[in-house]
C-alpha cells in the first residue's frame, strides 16, 4: 500500500523566519490506497531543531515533532523512511558566494521520547556539510548564524491510538541547544552584547571570561551584531558551562562579551569596554573579585594578554590561545609582556598557519615572567584532525597538563 507524500516548506530558524506554507491535499489513487488511509487523522504538527555544539561548530543533529497529543505512537510504525529531511541555509547578509547549502539530510532514525513526541535522528559529523549552523563569509571573516528552512515530508503513516496518522502541516519552530540557551543575553550599558552562565550554587563563585576569536565579532557595515555565534562557532565559553568544570572551579559565572569587530583592530579601546562588562557581572551576581580568569582565543588570545596588561593586578590567571602579539609595530610590545605579573598558562599548536606560534605564542611565553606554555604538534581530537589553529579545542576540553595538574584544575587554584 502507498500513500502519496505530503511535503511543506516551513518558517526560517534564523535572522528571518518565514511563513509556513500548507501541505497540498494527499489524493488516493486506488482503491487499496483510499481503504488503507480510511479512518487516517490529518495533523498539523510543529517540530524543533535539536543543535549541539562540536568542536568545530554548532549542528542540528535531530528534529523532535510534537506529536504528544497525538496519543500513544507505535514505535514499530516508525522507520528511517517514514520521514524524510531537507533543509535549506542561506546567509543573513546578501554575499556571493553564499556560505549556505541546499540539501537533503539523511535520517539516522526515528524514535518516540518518552514525552510521546516523534525524534528524527539525522545523520552528522566533524566536517560533514549539511548540518551546521553558521557560515563563514571568506569576505567579512566573519561566521554567521544562516537562515535555516527544514522540509520535511511524510512518506507512509505511523500509527497513533491504533490508527494510520498522516500529518498535513510541519511547522518549523526555535533552534534549541540546551548548552547555549542556559547562557542568558545581556548589553553593557556602552552597547556590547554578552552572554551569562549562572552557576546553580550560590555563595562568591569565580567568574572565567572568553574572548572570542576574530570570526564571531559583530559585522557592523552590514548590521550585523547577533550576540549568537560566540557560544556556537565553538565549544571555548562551553566547555567552562560543563558539569565537569563547574565541579572543578566549585560553580563559576561565565562571560562571553562580543567584539563590535575583531579585538585586535582596537585592542586599547575594548579593554575598557571589557572591564565595564566585568565590573557590571560583579555589581550584580555573587563574584568572587579575587578569582576572575580571562581566557580567549586568536584575537581572543590578543585580548587575553592585553587585559593583563592594562589592568594588570585584576585577574587570578590568564590563558591565551593561539594568541596574536606579533606585528609592525607589534601588537603588544614585548616591554607589556616581561611585565605581565598575571599566572599565565599559554596554548597553541606547531602546524598553525595561521597565527605563527613561535612568533607569537613561544614569544610571549620566553617574555612573560613564569609563564606556563603547552605547545602541540597538531590538533586531534576524537580522531578527527582540525586546523591547526584551532587548539582552543584542546582548552575547552582541558587537556593541557604538566606535572600532573590539567589547565582548568591550575587555574581554579590561582587567586588574585
Amino acid at each position: 500500500m502507498s500513500l502519496s507524500r505530503r511535503t511543506v516548506l516551513v518558517a526560517g530558524a534564523g535572522a528571518a523566519a518565514g511563513v509556513a506554507i500548507p501541505a497540498t491535499a494527499a489524493q488516493a489513487t486506488t482503491a487499496t490506497t483510499a481503504q488503507a488511509t480510511a479512518g487516517t487523522k490529518s495533523r498539523e504538527v510543529g517540530f524543533t531543531l535539536d543543535a549541539v555544539t562540536l568542536d568545530g561548530g554548532e549542528q542540528v543533529v535531530s528534529l523532535t515533532l510534537d506529536t504528544s497529543r497525538l496519543g500513544p505512537i507505535r514505535p514499530s510504525s516508525l522507520t528511517t523512511g517514514t520521514f524524510s529531511v531537507h533543509v535549506t541555509a542561506t546567509s543573513p547578509i546578501p554575499v556571493t558566494p553564499d556560505p549556505g547549502y541546499d540539501l537533503d539530510r539523511a535520517v539516522t532514525a526515528a524514535r518516540v521520547d518518552r514525552r510521546g513526541n516523534i525524534v528524527l535522528e539525522l545523520s552528522y559529523a566533524e566536517g560533514q556539510p549539511g548540518g551546521g549552523t553558521l557560515g563563514y563569509i571568506f569576505s567579512r571573516s566573519r561566521n554567521v548564524r544562516l537562515n535555516l528552512v527544514y522540509t520535511i515530508t511524510q512518506n507512509a503513516p505511523f500509527v497513533a491510538r491504533g490508527r494510520p496518522v498522516t500529518i498535513d502541516t510541519f511547522t518549523q519552530g526555535r533552534l534549541s541547544n540546551p548548552e547555549v540557551d542556559a547562557y542568558s543575553y545581556h548589553q553593557s550599558r556602552s552597547g556590547m552584547k554578552y552572554r551569562l552562565y549562572s552557576p546553580h550554587r550560590g555563595g562568591k563563585r569565580p567568574l572565567i571570561v572568553w574572548l572570542h576569536g576574530g570570526g564571531e565579532g559583530a559585522s557592523l557595515p552590514d548590521n550585523y551584531y547577533d550576540n549568537e555565534t560566540t557560544l556556537r562557532a565553538n565549544r571555548g565559553a562551553l566547555g567552562f558551562s560543563t558539569r565537569e568544570a563547574q565541579k572543578i572551579f566549585n560553580g563559576a559565572y561565565v562571560v562571553a562579551p562580543q567584539s563590535f569587530s575583531a579585538w585586535m583592530q582596537d585592542g586599547p579601546r575594548f579593554a575598557p569596554l571589557i572591564r565595564e562588562i566585568i565590573d557590571e557581572v560583579v555589581r550584580r551576581h555573587d563574584v568572587d573579585r579575587d578569582r576572575i580568569h580571562v581566557v580567549g582565543c586568536s584575537n581572543g588570545g590578543y585580548m587575553s594578554m592585553k587585559m593583563t596588561t592594562v589592568y594588570p593586578s585584576d585577574f587570578a590567571s590568564s590563558v591565551p590561545i593561539c594568541g596574536v602579539v606579533a606585528g609592525n609595530p607589534p601588537l603588544i610590545p614585548d616591554a607589556e609582556l616581561a611585565a605581565i605579573t598575571t599566572p599565565t598558562w599559554l596554548v597553541t599548536s606547531r602546524d598553525d598557519t595561521t597565527v605563527d606560534p613561535i612568533a607569537n605564542t613561544v614569544h610571549a611565553h620566553d617574555l612573560i615572567p613564569r609563564s606556563r606554555m603547552t605547545l602541540y604538534d597538531n590538533v586531534i581530537w576524537n580522531g578527527h584532525q582540525f586546523p591547526g589553529h584551532w587548539s582552543w579545542i584542546y582548552v575547552a576540553r582541558n587537556d593541557p597538563s604538566m606535572n600532573g595538574m590539567h589547565i582548568w584544575q591550575w587555574m581554579a587554584r590561582q587567586r588574585r
